[in-house]
């Protein structure tokens, strides 16, 4: 294995979730900016968006907001939106601020369910070590958790 894979080994993050809806469903409560922000996020946040363009070259600004109030300011910049099947993007630290890191969503539809994989791969290992130690990897399983509750309550 070379360096370079070994290092990226050491910053990436995937999550997982198989959820019980239809591809097109999933795919529509991910992509679409009036559903996006109802869902998106840790158990207890919520999100106020600025500007959302869900596409290819296009982005979405805004604040997550913590059950405490701390405002969490985030920006993704859509790099390839593939329908039904591929998201990528960045992540930066508030508006145009210091890259986080690469993400890459999938959508594989498994009968009637889909399995979504969100892989991440951070700046550092020093940033994904940092997301773990916050639990990253639990918070992000719980808007897994929300996409799923959102899609099978329609």
């Amino acid at each position: 294995m070379s360096q370079q894979m070994t290092d990226e080994a050491d910053r990436t993050m995937v999550l997982e979730r198989r959820i019980g809806a239809p591809r097109a469903l999933v795919w529509g409560a991910w992509v679409n900016p009036e559903t996006l922000p109802q869902w998106w996020g840790p158990e207890g946040f919520s999100c106020r968006t600025d500007r959302i363009d869900l596409r290819t070259g296009g982005e979405w600004v805004f604040d997550m907001i913590g059950p405490d109030g701390t405002v969490f300011p985030n920006h993704h910049r859509y790099t390839l939106i593939r329908p039904e099947d591929l998201i990528e993007y960045t992540l930066l630290w508030g508006e145009n601020g210091p890259k986080h890191a690469d993400a890459t969503i999938t959508f594989a539809a498994e009968g009637e369910a889909t399995r979504v994989t969100l892989r991440m791969v951070f700046t550092s290992a020093a940033e994904y070590q940092q997301a773990k130690g916050f639990g990253a990897e639990a918070l992000g399983q719980e808007t897994l958790g929300k996409l799923e509750r959102f899609v099978t309550a329609r």
